[in-house]
């Protein structure tokens, strides 16, 4: 006996197996220095402080051979190493860890493609755009754009509406 399903229960079927909700991405150095952070739930300051100092010393910590999972509170934390970066994202305890790293592996695509081999400089002297290329693929801690041409086409459009800008502003009045 076949089963059949609508495009329509199959795309929302799709959408509650890639369902993700990411807390906070951290991007931080081998030394501990942060050098990205965006939140999706609100909290202090302070308490951000708090967190960002003890999940930078627990996974620095940890054997480089050990899973890149780490059950904190009543989250889970999944994190890879690019290099001198060890990007970091908190999640529900019931979301999937590999879809996670899949996001980590995803945005790290995006950040290599626009910059061309990103390194730890790339990030530190153009946060601004790095941050933008976060904004393009996750909103809310969702994400939202899986397709990578499509996330470096309204980059790129970006880009090129701020040269535009720039040079409309930099024309000689008459």
């Amino acid at each position: 006996m076949a089963v059949t399903m609508s495009s329509s229960k199959i795309s929302c079927t799709l959408k509650a197996i890639f369902m993700l909700w990411i807390h906070f991405i951290l991007l931080f150095s081998r030394q501990g220095k942060l050098r990205l952070q965006k939140w999706y739930t609100t909290l202090p300051d302070k308490e951000k402080k708090k967190i960002i100092r003890e999940i930078v010393q627990i996974i620095l910590s940890r054997n480089q051979k050990t899973s890149s999972f780490v059950d904190w509170k009543d989250l889970k934390l999944v994190y890879k190493r690019y290099a001198s970066l060890y990007f970091c994202c908190a999640i529900e305890e019931q979301d999937n860890e590999l879809l996670t790293l899949e996001v980590v592996h995803r945005y790290v695509e995006l950040l290599d493609r626009y910059f061309g081999n990103v390194c730890e400089l790339d990030i530190i002297f153009n946060f601004e755009k790095a941050y933008f290329i976060l904004d393009e693929f996750i909103i809310g801690g969702e994400v939202q754009e899986t397709s990578k041409r499509s996330a470096v086409k309204a980059i790129e459009d970006s880009d090129m509406l701020q040269e535009t800008v720039e040079e409309y502003m930099n024309k000689p009045a008459f």
